[in-house]
């Protein structure tokens, strides 16, 4: 997946095997899982994303719904189904990914990013 591109991006399963999280310095960026309530037969991600964002990525993306089982103010849940468009994905991923990472002090950062 995408998540495990990025600099010090490592993935584990603490909520057991149905349920990959991924995390940069031990904080969660990405949480693949799947649930039919969400994405029916498909996959979905959660991913961290700017609050004030998250109304209108909901809004204006079929496929990005607001963060199931999570604080849905902080997370979106992007439904991974063969149309998604994958330039979408990637870039809410990786906006995931850089909002953990301002967030973690300068001396926890990946060095590259």
């Amino acid at each position: 997946m995408l998540c495990l591109d990025l600099p010090d991006a490592t993935s584990d399963f603490p909520f057991g095997p149905g349920a990959e999280t991924f995390r940069v310095a031990q904080k969660i960026f990405a949480l693949l899982t799947r649930n039919p309530k969400v994405g029916g037969e498909h996959w979905h991600v959660n991913l961290k994303a700017e609050p004030e964002l998250v109304p209108g990525l909901v809004a204006a993306h079929d496929d990005v719904l607001p963060g199931w089982h999570m604080n849905k103010k902080h997370w979106v849940s992007v439904v991974l189904h063969p149309d998604l468009d994958p330039g979408l994905l990637e870039q809410l991923v990786e906006d995931a990914y850089d909002l953990v990472v301002s967030g973690l002090p300068r001396s926890r950062r990946p060095m590259t990013h």
